[in-house]
Order: structure tokens, then C-alpha cells, then sequence
């Protein structure tokens, strides 16, 4: 019999929401492109349609039980431990069987750091991923360590590598300390249980965005900075007909979308989206809805099926010659557009990078979790965008809105946030490109990890 080739399996587990599942979709993507065999492995409660593979990534889909029995935080975070660790030993031994090629690493997200116990009782290497920016990961870290106290105790907020944080610049949950968030931040802040023991660290970003930040959380422990990770085809394009994630729990309006801009003038178009869970209030939508209205300027929005009762009466009609309203967009494509000279956006960390490596100046309206922080550095550390300020209701007003809206396309500040993008745009495309710090650490990954694995396969031969 001809004997088959030795190939490297590495198996990688993100958290099952949108905004972690596809930066791992890509790394997944980028690790396959060096020769490793990968199977990306999602454990939901949600019925996914997805693929059976996403190029050279296979890709599995577990139900993770926690659709039923008590709907509590705490308890379906319990709960969904208990699947994944009762379930991933034998998956990882089955998946080796069927391809022919056993599992020798896991990478699974920070926020399930117990997936290294599991790594470790089946002798792999374990890899921990952490899908959000490095300033927010060392807030998170502080807490962990002790040297940030909850409830605060002092503010301005100082940590190392990061500007001073008033209240409103923070993650929102070492703040607002409500019993059903008081779970999710114990989530986060366990992310560093195991911190030093993983035997590698990656973070979604790149190391020109947060050097001061990533060069403190790299004095703790070695941390590999491997972003931005978005499409190849909007960065460095080494990676053939990788122009999507691959894998949405909406399906977007692409044809809609594209012939709308398509009729539109160059940097003429506010794009506005609140990504896949912000659910706003009445009254918000309201306020944003005459935002738009008043700034004068063509908008395409996103607003999900489950938002649109919210709109204000006959909105989408009456609004219909300056403004497009869709359920949900190709926001890759979208924010590439030509017409496209703004993004109003909730700042989740995937957006942000996405604008970031696509050259587009923001208006930040962020809603919770890491928002507040990637809004901070929008504004004032990257500059490439402004914030909105709320007002004693916690309501960002319409005259708000249009401020910021002419602010980023009409005035001299706002090209001077343009000139910024550009900057950040080509920076990002380099440090993904042949050569780049970004590409260089998942090289060095996927070399070192094939290089073990053929020893211990030689050593056993």
C-alpha cells in the first residue's frame, strides 16, 4: 500500500457568536494556505446552514444542548462548558480517524480557556485566541490580576500601554455591575486563567495599531498579534477566492446594496450598521432615523428584521430618495465601495478592523462590552473617526448625529481622518502581506507545528 502523506491537523473551536467565529473562519483559512490540515468545529445552540467546508477548511457543526433548561447567563455558560468538554475528546479522535490525519493542536477561543485542560489530557498542543483588541484584553487582564479593583475605586482608569479610561471609555461590564452582566464579566476576565500555560497566544490585531499596548502584554507572556483578520482579497490577496467569511447567521442584500452605491458619487454615502446583537430603543431609532434625515447626505442602513417595528412611522418611504434600509448587507463590500465616505458604526472589534484595513472614517456609537474602549482609540488614539456624546438619558440625539455625521464628511477635521484611514489601510495590508509582522507569526506557527509533529511521527516510526 502506498503510504500516505504525514499532514499536521489542527482543529480550531471558536465561541459561537458572529463576531468570533469569523476572525477564526479566516486564521482557519490562513493556517490551510500552509499546508496544515484544519476542521473548524462550532458548538451552537443555533440551527447553522453551514458549509461542509470553507475552501480547504472543513467545517463541523455540533448542537451545544444549551436550547434547553434554564436561561440564565450563568447557567448556559455552565451548560455549554458541559457539552464541549463531554463532547471535544472524542470529537478530536473521530475527527483524526475520518481524515486519516490525527489532531495534534487545538485552537480555541480565550473564552473558553478550559479547552487547554482538554488539549493537555489528549497530549496536543493548545493554542488560546483571543478575538478582541489588545487594549481591551489588558483591562480584562488587570482585573484578573488584581491590580484594577472592581467596582473602581479611582477614575480616570490608568493601564499599562493604554491612555487614562473615564467610566465611559471602559468595557461596559467593569462598570455596570448588574447581576446578569456580573457573569459575563467573570467570562471575560477568566480568559486569563491559564494565560501562561497555553503554549501559544494569539490576538486579533496587528502590531503598528496597539505597539505600546501589545509590547506591555508581551512583557507578561509571549503573544503573537496575527490581524487583521478579514478576507485576503481585501488585504494582501495571497489567499485565491477568499473574498468572504463564509458563514452568516443573516443573508445579506448583496444586489440591492451594490446597484444602490453604484449610482452614487465617490464618498458620498453614510454607511450605518449596529452589527449582529445591538438592539436598540424606540427612541434611539428614532433620534437616528432624523439624524440621517437632517445631515443631508445619502444613507444605506442596516436594521435587522427583528429592529424594524422600531423605525419611525413611514421612515422607510418618505426617506426612500436619500436613503436605502435592508435587513442586512455585505459589509466588506459595502465598506469598499467608492461612494461609501462613512461608517456609522456600534465599534465592534471586527468592524473596526474592517474600516480600519479599508481606509473608511467612522462615526462611533458604541453600545456595550469592548465598545466603549474601541471608541476611545477611534476617536482619539487611531483618529480616524469621531464619537457621539449621549445625552443625561443615555439617548445620542439627532442634532448629535448630524454634528458628527458633517463633521467626518464635510469638514477639515474629517479629512483629516480620511488621510489617517489611508495610513492604518496600508499598514494593515502590509502586516498581512508576504513579509509582514502578522504573516510572519502564523508562518512561524504553522512551520513550528508541522516541524513537532514530524518529530513525533518519525520517533514513533
Amino acid at each position: 500500500m502506498e503510504k500516505q502523506e504525514r499532514i499536521c491537523h489542527v482543529v480550531v473551536i471558536p465561541y459561537p457568536v458572529q463576531g468570533h467565529i469569523n476572525p477564526m473562519i479566516q486564521f482557519s483559512k490562513r493556517l490551510a494556505s500552509k499546508g496544515l490540515q484544519v476542521t473548524l468545529v462550532i458548538f451552537s445552540s443555533q440551527t447553522l446552514s453551514t458549509p461542509a467546508s470553507l475552501g480547504c477548511v472543513k467545517v463541523v457543526t455540533i448542537s451545544d444542548g444549551s436550547d434547553t433548561g434554564s436561561r440564565s447567563i450563568a447557567d448556559l455558560l455552565k451548560q455549554f462548558q458541559a457539552t464541549v468538554t463531554q463532547k471535544l475528546s472524542q470529537l478530536v479522535v473521530e475527527l483524526g480517524i475520518s481524515s486519516g490525519h490525527p489532531v495534534s493542536c487545538l485552537v480555541y477561543d480565550s473564552f473558553m480557556p478550559w479547552v487547554l485542560e482538554i488539549a493537555r489530557h489528549l497530549g496536543l498542543t493548545g493554542a488560546s485566541f483571543f478575538t478582541q483588541s489588545c487594549a481591551v484584553n489588558s483591562v480584562y487582564y488587570q482585573i484578573h490580576e488584581g491590580q484594577l479593583k472592581i467596582p473602581l475605586e479611582k477614575l480616570p482608569v490608568s493601564v499599562p500601554g493604554l491612555p487614562p479610561l473615564d467610566v465611559d471609555e471602559l468595557p461596559s461590564f467593569v462598570h455596570d455591575m448588574e447581576s446578569e452582566y456580573s457573569s459575563i464579566l467573570t467570562l471575560v476576565v477568566n480568559q486569563f486563567l491559564n494565560f501562561r500555560g497555553a503554549d501559544w497566544v494569539f490576538v486579533n490585531s496587528f502590531n503598528p495599531l496597539e505597539e505600546e499596548v501589545v509590547n506591555w502584554l508581551a512583557g507578561q507572556r509571549s503573544i503573537k498579534p496575527i490581524g487583521p483578520m478579514i478576507p485576503s482579497v481585501y488585504l494582501d490577496r495571497q489567499l485565491e477566492d477568499d473574498t468572504e467569511y463564509g458563514l452568516s447567521l443573516f443573508k445579506p442584500a448583496l444586489d440591492g446594496c451594490m446597484e444602490w452605491l453604484d449610482a452614487k458619487e465617490t464618498g458620498s454615502v453614510v454607511y450605518v450598521s449596529f452589527g449582529s446583537l445591538a438592539a436598540l430603543g424606540e427612541d434611539q431609532m428614532a433620534e437616528i432615523a432624523w439624524g440621517l434625515w437632517r445631515s443631508g447626505c445619502y444613507f444605506l442602513w442596516v436594521v435587522r428584521e427583528s429592529e424594524e417595528k422600531k423605525l419611525p412611522c413611514n421612515f422607510v418611504e418618505g426617506s426612500s430618495e436619500k436613503g436605502l434600509i435592508v435587513t442586512w448587507s455585505p459589509q466588506l463590500e459595502v465598506l469598499s465601495h467608492k461612494s461609501v465616505g462613512c461608517f456609522m458604526t456600534h465599534c465592534g472589534w471586527n468592524s473596526t478592523l474592517e474600516a480600519l484595513s479599508l481606509g473608511v472614517p467612522m462615526v462611533a456609537v458604541p453600545q456595550w462590552t469592548d465598545q466603549p474602549t474601541n471608541a476611545k482609540y477611534i476617536a482619539d488614539v487611531w483618529r480616524v473617526g469621531v464619537r457621539v456624546k449621549a445625552n443625561e438619558k443615555g439617548i445620542v440625539t439627532k442634532e448629535e448625529l448630524e454634528k458628527c455625521i458633517r463633521e467626518v464628511m464635510e469638514s477639515e477635521r474629517g479629512s483629516e481622518m480620511r488621510r489617517n484611514s489611508e495610513k492604518w489601510k496600508k499598514l494593515a495590508k502590509t502586516a498581512m502581506g508576504e513579509g509582514g509582522s502578522s504573516e510572519k507569526n502564523i508562518t512561524e506557527f504553522a512551520a513550528k507545528l508541522a516541524s513537532k509533529f514530524n518529530e513525533t511521527t518519525d520517533s514513533k516510526a
